[in-house]
């Protein structure tokens, strides 16, 4: 696990503890464990488990109990929700003429793995730092999960001024499709002045009608997420009100198109799943908000 970042081993781990234990689902990712080993599965288990005290002081009860009540109340709601609403505005672009998804930051996320007969149309670029995307490269080999002929790996650093060349140089790259970029799990990691440069970069290389969506934290995230970034060694950087993140998209040539707080979030994506679990119902971690803007 040298290479690899922890916040997405965690975020993999969460898709797959609800794809394998409850039954109406919030967001089903049938892949995220194959991407995992037995002793990291067992490992992040354990510690989740054994750091109750911390999230819940007082709890008693089994290990198991213990485990599901981390992820659902605290690690399980982010990544199943902002995936869910990831998937769901790719699912309307491409219904609207988009023939390109841009994934940054792809860490172990799933979609080209598992896309749906509407994805057919689409050219899928999966961009991460080159450790990075060299080990889910290894790791799809090791599950013998086959690549598909419209997926393609781009390796460089967002934090490089010329990380756009990987993606422009390609040659399934088509500056002038309309694409859906998704950044999720990302903006929390990059201080504002990084965030607004990806903003510019990608306004200069994307056509009128593109996108990107992405969740991000307000100026109330929740403290024990940020406890947690810290304590995986990838802190966050900086957090956003509305009025701040719609005048910095303003200013890159992005219109909010869809913007969602954790209530509504709850509301929309979590609804399903609380019916059918009254006694353990989940709802989207306060402090983080679903963004989905396009370009004028």
């Amino acid at each position: 696990m040298e290479n690899t970042s922890m916040t997405a081993l965690v975020s993999a781990f969460a898709r797959a503890y609800h794809a394998a234990h409850k039954e109406t689902k919030i967001f089903d990712d049938p892949l995220a464990r194959q991407l995992l080993s037995d002793e990291e599965s067992h490992a992040i288990a354990q510690n989740m488990a054994d750091g109750i005290a911390f999230f819940s002081p007082g709890f008693c009860g089994t290990q198991a109990e213990a485990l599901r009540r981390i992820m659902d109340c605290h690690l399980s709601p982010t990544p199943l929700g902002r995936a869910a609403f990831a998937e769901r505005a790719l699912h309307t672009a491409v219904r609207c003429g988009a023939r390109q998804y841009l994934i940054l930051g792809a860490g172990f996320d799933t979609f080209a793995y598992r896309q749906p007969d509407w994805a057919q149309p689409l050219e899928i670029f999966e961009l991460d730092q080159p450790a990075m995307s060299a080990d889910k490269r290894r790791r799809l080999e090791c599950a013998d999960l086959p690549v598909p002929d419209n997926v393609h790996f781009l390796s460089a650093d967002l934090s490089d001024s010329d990380w756009t060349a990987a993606l422009t140089g390609h040659p399934a790259f088509d500056r002038r499709r309309i694409t859906l970029c998704s950044a999720l799990g990302l903006v929390y990691y990059l201080q504002k002045s990084a965030f607004a440069q990806l903003l510019s970069a990608l306004a200069g290389i994307l056509p009128q009608g593109s996108g990107i969506v992405f969740d991000y934290p307000d100026r109330g995230r929740d403290g024990v997420q940020t406890a947690l970034a810290g304590g995986a060694g990838e802190p966050m950087q900086a957090s956003y009100s509305y009025p701040e993140l719609e005048a910095l998209l303003a200013e890159h040539g992005f219109l909010i198109y869809e913007h969602l707080t954790p209530q509504e979030i709850t509301a929309q994506y979590f609804a399903d799943y609380n019916r059918a679990n009254p006694e353990h119902p989940m709802s989207a971690q306060s402090g983080v908000n679903y963004c989905l803007a396009v370009r004028r």
